[in-house]
């Protein structure tokens, strides 16, 4: 009885053109996600990342100068 009752509720689902598995974009976890996702967004980038990047930009320009003045002898 159990088993037909669960059955066909998801023939109900599946019916109703889609599987409900209760992670859809208004559960509460999607709202939660959604709410974690828009904080980590608003968060300014750390300084010292930014001034890691910087020097990576400068390491590679430096490269791609090394490599056109060996390229041209």
């Amino acid at each position: 009885m159990i088993k037909e009752n669960i059955v066909s509720q998801q023939r109900t689902r599946v019916q109703a053109g889609r599987a409900d598995d209760g992670l859809g974009p208004n559960t509460d976890i999607g709202a939660r996600l959604r709410a974690l996702y828009g904080s980590v967004q608003d968060e300014g980038v750390p300084e010292n990342l930014l001034d890691l990047l910087e020097k990576l930009d400068s390491a590679e320009q430096a490269q791609k100068a090394k490599d056109a003045i060996r390229g041209g002898k």
